[in-house]
């Protein structure tokens, strides 16, 4: 499966607005496209950042919807009053123990390897970080998507509520160091974001 992020830096004041437009046009637009598996939308209600990430089912879906997708994506920056950036992923890992609800919150963590070494790290995240994280208190859910050009990953992970995140916060930084210092990758980035949309058609388990 793969995968298209689109990263707005927005304006705070223009969030909703851009919530809407995402719920309201993009979504049923990108439902009606065949190939398309789900789509989610994480937002910093503080900074006004937002990431979009619509899913597909291989590479040829993902680049047949690319001309229509732009359009929506541009009319998105507008709305929500910022530049957006473009990110294609494969999707390797992809874990949800339970659905989640209004008020979920995701952990965001963005690393760099050798590309070589991706599909180790996937293994590695699957069979060891996976089974850690599910005993952790709220957790709903957790995906892992890579670029095999570049060597970049990220993960998300979310949790029923942002109390049950921040109740996570040294368990998962600890998972997290232990990781990337196994793997030899970088940390590049961590951060925190509200689930404001989900729509998943994808497999319980990838």
């Amino acid at each position: 499966m793969r995968a298209r992020s689109t990263t707005i830096q927005g304006n705070p004041q223009n969030l909703d607005k851009g919530i809407h437009y995402v719920s309201d046009r993009v979504l049923p637009a990108v439902m009606g496209m065949d190939g398309f598996i789900g789509l989610s939308m994480l937002a910093d209600r503080h900074s006004g950042r937002c990431i979009v990430t619509s899913a597909w089912e291989d590479t040829t879906a993902l680049q047949r919807s690319a001309a229509e997708v732009k359009a929506m994506r541009a009319r998105a920056a507008d709305v929500l009053g910022g530049p957006a950036t473009v990110d294609a992923w494969t999707i390797d890992v992809l874990h949800r123990l339970h659905p989640t609800h209004p008020g979920a919150c995701t952990r965001v963590t963005w690393m760099r390897n050798r590309p070589q070494h991706l599909d180790g790290m996937v293994d590695a995240f699957g069979m060891s970080i996976v089974p850690r994280l599910e005993d952790l208190p709220g957790f709903c859910s957790v995906s892992m998507l890579t670029n095999h050009d570049d060597g970049r990953s990220t993960t998300a992970v979310t949790y029923d509520s942002r109390d049950a995140m921040q109740a996570s916060l040294d368990r998962a930084t600890e998972l997290r160091r232990d990781f990337t210092r196994a793997m030899g990758a970088e940390l590049v980035e961590v951060a925190t974001f509200e689930l404001v949309l989900a729509q998943l058609r994808v497999p319980e388990t990838v």
